[in-house]
């Protein structure tokens, strides 16, 4: 199972402090596995072309915010005709009430939950909530605790042979420390980093991490797995880097970039 970084930043544009390379645009969450399924749907979704977009059949949603779910309805849109099943959007009961209510209510976007047909639509929704799992051709998708502004969650990954487990948006959450732990062969945290540690009132404000607030949640636990940071806010980066290497001495970490392939 290999999982394609489309997108990771926590914001659009390019620059040396992005997860991309300097001066390169970047684009925000988006995590293609193998080529039939996407975690998040930000704007990292527009590197792929119509018959990549048309192989996706099924998208698992974090939250609702805009940076994970922007190319969501576009993506419906563009490739609807090509397909001959709906596209299945997995997430929480409450995430898809706000993208219903929200999105696909016929003013921001058309409610491709009912279109063409209420018999046949474009989308439909299929509740994950935390704790529950997804078997999809082998592969296990389960939704994992996240703790944001809004209703979320975190997914991992689970081949017969490896896990990848992804934080979605969220703040302090143990909880999501022990369930990624607990995962069978596991190879890969994505975790995101909006803040630097100067910024820890906003990062508490907001729902997201700062390297101390990740180092309050490690201790204690035996991480054993790659530390890939996602969600990085331009221009402090490189600044997030630092203070988490000097937080977490014995992890291995590295920024996740955008267009790297994980084998899992």
């Amino acid at each position: 199972m290999n999982v394609r970084v489309l997108g990771c930043s926590g914001a659009i544009g390019g620059g040396p402090d992005t997860a991309g390379d300097p001066g390169d645009p970047v684009g925000t969450t988006a995590l293609l596995v193998d080529d039939d399924m996407l975690i998040d749907a930000g704007t990292g979704v527009a590197v792929l072309g119509d018959e990549a977009l048309a192989r996706i059949d099924h998208v698992f949603i974090t939250h609702s915010h805009l940076d994970h779910i922007a190319y969501l309805p576009l993506m419906i849109d563009a490739v609807g005709d090509a397909r001959a099943a709906p596209l299945t959007v997995h997430a929480s009961r409450a995430t898809l009430d706000i993208l219903q209510a929200h999105i696909f209510n016929n003013l921001i976007w058309p409610d491709f939950t009912r279109i063409p047909s209420p018999e046949a639509p474009g989308v439909r929704f299929e509740p994950l909530e935390t704790g529950e799992r997804a078997v999809l051709g082998g592969r296990i998708v389960t939704a994992l605790p996240a703790r944001h502004a809004v209703p979320a969650a975190g997914f991992a990954v689970s081949s017969h042979t490896a896990s990848l487990a992804f934080s979605g948006d969220t703040t302090t959450n143990p909880d999501f420390w022990s369930a990624a732990a607990a995962l069978p062969g596991l190879r890969y945290v994505i975790v995101e980093t909006a803040f630097p540690d100067a910024q820890i009132a906003t990062a508490h404000a907001a729902h997201h991490y700062c390297p101390r607030l990740i180092a309050e949640d490690l201790r204690g636990i035996g991480l054993k797995a790659d530390l890939l940071i996602s969600h990085l806010k331009p221009p402090h980066g490189a600044q997030i880097l630092t203070e988490l290497r000097a937080a977490l001495p014995g992890v291995a970490l590295r920024a996740l970039r955008a267009g790297e392939v994980l084998s899992v």
